[in-house]
């Protein structure tokens, strides 16, 4: 009895020292980046600055509703700009007209390099 006391004293301790012996650092936090929301006002300008870039003929704008209306060729196209309640501003680009035209693509990369995307 006394020889298995001894035995699980032992594993205890030797239990005890392995963990003694482990080490966990603290987590590192994560750089913290602070993006600035985009203004509302560089947004518009950058989405109206888009829609020349590609050729878009803005026939009616309401800044007040965030929309750009206009055409290129055979294609309508409606820019909308909001102001999200986070303060962050949302930009969508919709092109309806013939398949494949790739206008929208072109309007978000016009857009990015205006807003140094």
């Amino acid at each position: 009895m006394l020889q298995i006391k001894a035995i699980t004293i032992g594993f205890v301790a030797a239990a005890g020292l392995l963990l003694a012996g482990c080490y966990y650092p603290a987590p590192v936090p994560a750089p913290t980046t602070q993006t600035v929301p985009a203004s509302f006002d560089a947004s518009w300008q950058a989405a109206r600055g888009a829609a020349a870039d590609v050729g878009v003929r803005v026939n009616d704008e309401d800044r007040s509703t965030g929309t750009i209306r206009g055409t290129q060729g055979a294609s309508n196209v409606v820019i909308t700009v909001v102001q999200q309640a986070d303060g962050s501003v949302r930009v969508g680009f919709n092109v309806t007209g013939p398949a494949g035209s790739g206008l929208q693509d072109q309007l978000t990369r016009a857009y990015n390099r205006r807003m140094g995307r």
